[in-house]
């Protein structure tokens, strides 16, 4: 049976905590590929002294067709090796490459057994399957592969390197950061060592040490593109949005793996959003779907997709939301554009997270309002419709939410000026106006300090509680509590140190209460923090949002707001994690707005 899936990590909204719509990791890999120039270097070599085979020119005819990206071909060379030899392991091993580039993971995995069980002495092959491992998310096998494939080769720099990555991703830095060093103290010129150092750099919010990190693997190798996209990622993180341009597309034009160019495609929208050409980002943003993006979700619907461009009026149109909960609302923004385009006699079906069906069925009373599910299947997450099971041939036409974009938001003139385009329970909003009035008085701000996603890499971008001491000793302020998860620690943190009671709001569960949160955030004064879920549906409602942004937040679109809503306001930091400026700004204006 298919078992779920854990939320795509492509979301643009996650920009607002990192810096680009990117794969699981802010830094790539550095692991090679099978089919990569290096590892088919060393099997044209190996194929070469196999002369004495009768299948031989098969196998130098698939080797030529993989070093040409040819997958297709690659593999039929391959399985017309197999018919003659099925016992030849580099045929089987050219197989697993030809199904690795096309995206069959599984299926490469299969292959790449096949292969070792016939080669055991074949370095690469143990090597290969740990990384296949590791792609498909299972960090425990990879690391014992390649634990095993390290104990065989203990000074090869590759093993020491993959190690390292399935160590990192497990949250297990100092472990990674030990193998590095001892991998780099045997030989310094290791450029992917390097590289694999900065990207524990970041996972663990330190992108300045990063940045030296990665600047050393492109001292040893100016050509190594994974290096060169890992510092423009960086470049970002910190605001220095054309030098990350000018990182990104060198490295697009240094790899040719088209797994790697799509993962940099993806990256280069969120560059492209942020410098203002906002249409070309779009462009770029449909790398996300790409079937050699590792990461990418397939939508399955078994119905012909929209295309920019083509004619909604009159058309019966299924809209997925993506990527996670904040995108949903985030690119529900276009949502009315779309109704519009589409007219009376067209028909707008939504599938959304389930949390919010009530919220979007209120706010677009003409569509048919139901859940998407999301399931992985042989490595890939797949997106499904189930409430419109036996009637999805009544749909025309179908397209994830993120992809309407390209037609409907192609430059900042494109947001419109509306005041909301989510609609709160009016009822719900009544009802928290009364249970307000029994909480300490003073203006009642929502508070939002935090992600809910426990990651180093994703909490830098979140300053430390204590310094949110300005604004919360802001005099004649009740505030609510908004965040949540486990807060009894920064609660208690203000309850103590700044004699500050944080008030939560009984009977609602702040997580799964989505439609009851909404009445919430439009019955307060208003909402102040960072970007999450919560902070985009009060803002979505049109409720008054303040919002604490950070440098290289795409959703700013070149601008110093947010277009999306327009009635939030932006405070910016100077810098990067440059959190004491900001703050006293902040508590400054909320001074002034309490006193209004």
């Amino acid at each position: 049976m298919p078992r779920s899936a854990k939320p795509t990590a492509t979301s643009p909204l996650a920009l607002e905590s990192r810096t680009a719509p990117t794969p699981i990791r802010l830094a790539a890999e550095a692991m090679g590929s099978g089919g990569d120039r290096t590892a088919l270097k060393k099997l044209n070599a190996a194929i070469g002294e196999l002369k004495t085979l009768a299948i031989q020119p098969l196998l130098q005819s698939a080797v030529n067709a993989l070093r040409k990206q040819d997958h297709e071909r690659g593999a039929e060379w391959a399985l017309k090796a197999l018919e003659q030899d099925e016992r030849s392991g580099f045929a089987w091993y050219m197989l697993a490459i030809a199904r690795e580039m096309a995206g069959d993971f599984k299926g490469s995995i299969t292959c790449y057994e096949a292969a070792l069980a016939l080669l055991p002495d074949h370095a690469e092959l143990a090597n290969n399957l740990g990384r296949l491992a590791y792609r498909l998310g299972q960090l425990t096998v990879a690391e014992q592969l390649f634990r095993h494939f390290l104990a065989r080769f203990p000074d090869h720099p590759e093993g020491a390197n993959n190690l390292a990555c399935a160590l990192r991703s497990q949250g297990r830095f100092d472990e990674a950061i030990e193998v590095l060093k001892g991998a780099l103290t045997k030989d310094p010129a290791h450029p992917i060592v390097w590289n694999t150092l900065g990207t524990v750099m970041s996972e663990q919010g330190d992108p300045v040490n990063a940045l030296v990190f990665f600047e050393e693997a492109l001292r040893q190798d100016a050509g190594f593109a994974k290096a060169r996209y890992n510092r423009g990622n960086m470049r970002m993180a910190m605001g220095e949005i054309a030098a990350s341009l000018v990182d990104c597309e060198t490295a697009l034009r240094q790899t040719t793996l088209e797994s790697e160019r799509q993962m940099m495609r993806l990256s280069r929208s969120t560059i492209l959003i942020n410098l203002g050409r906002i249409g070309e980002g779009w462009d770029d943003y449909e790398a996300r779907l790409h079937p050699q993006f590792a990461d990418s979700t397939q939508f399955i619907t078994d119905r012909p997709s929209w295309r920019p461009g083509e004619a909604l009026a009159g058309k019966s149109l299924l809209v997925i939301g993506e990527q996670g909960l904040g995108d949903e609302i985030l690119f529900a923004n276009l949502l009315p554009d779309v109704i519009e385009s589409l007219g009376p006699e067209g028909r707008l079906t939504l599938a959304v997270e389930p949390r919010l069906i009530p919220l979007f069925q209120r706010s677009f009373p003409t569509a048919e309002v139901g859940s998407h599910t999301t399931f992985s299947h042989e490595g890939r997450a797949m997106r499904t419709v189930p409430f419109m099971a036996g009637r999805l041939d009544s749909v025309d036409l179908s397209v994830p939410m993120g992809s309407l974009l390209r037609e409907f938001r192609r430059s900042v003139a494109d947001f419109p000026q509306r005041e909301r385009f989510l609609i709160a329970d009016p009822d719900r909003v009544a009802h928290w106006r009364e249970v307000l009035k029994t909480a300490p008085a003073g203006r009642k701000v929502g508070l939002l300090w935090k992600s809910a996603i426990a990651s180093a890499g994703r909490h830098r971008f979140f300053s430390p509680f204590e310094q949110w001491a300005p604004i919360l000793r802001t005099p004649g302020v009740c505030f609510v509590n908004l965040q949540y998860g486990d807060c009894s620690e920064e609660i208690e943190h203000a309850r103590r140190e700044l004699g500050v009671e944080i008030w939560t709001p009984p009977g609602i569960d702040l997580k799964q209460d989505l439609d009851d949160l909404a009445a919430l955030t439009c019955a307060l004064d208003l909402t102040l923090g960072f970007a999450n879920a919560t902070s985009n549906i009060a803002a979505a409602c049109g409720a008054p949002c303040w919002l604490i942004s950070t440098p290289g937040a795409w959703p700013r679109v070149g601008t110093d707001r947010y277009p999306w809503y327009p009635q939030m306001r932006v405070f910016l930091p100077p810098g990067f994690r440059q959190w004491e400026a900001v703050m006293d700004e902040v508590a400054e204006a909320l001074a002034q707005f309490q006193g209004s």
